[in-house]
């Protein structure tokens, strides 16, 4: 995991709700592991960030999701 993945971690596990904590660890770890094999796409982004959303705690939806807006605007470059 890069320093950028760790921090991306950090920042989500953060806001997730706290009985989904083990479930988000396990679907940013696949994605960074896609990520390191160069075989992460916008498909998996597009069914990451529902997921992700699912997991976190409702008055950090917003936050997050503009984070994560961002984040895909990146991969596709």
């Amino acid at each position: 995991m890069n320093q950028g993945q760790e921090k991306f971690l950090g920042y989500i596990l953060e806001r997730v709700q706290e009985d989904k904590v083990e479930e988000a660890k396990a679907l940013l770890a696949d994605n960074f592991r896609k990520q390191a094999e160069g075989t992460f796409t916008m498909e998996d982004v597009s069914q990451f960030i529902p997921k992700m959303i699912s997991l976190l705690k409702p008055e950090k939806v917003e936050e997050v999701q503009a984070v994560m807006k961002q984040f895909a605007q990146n991969i596709g470059h």
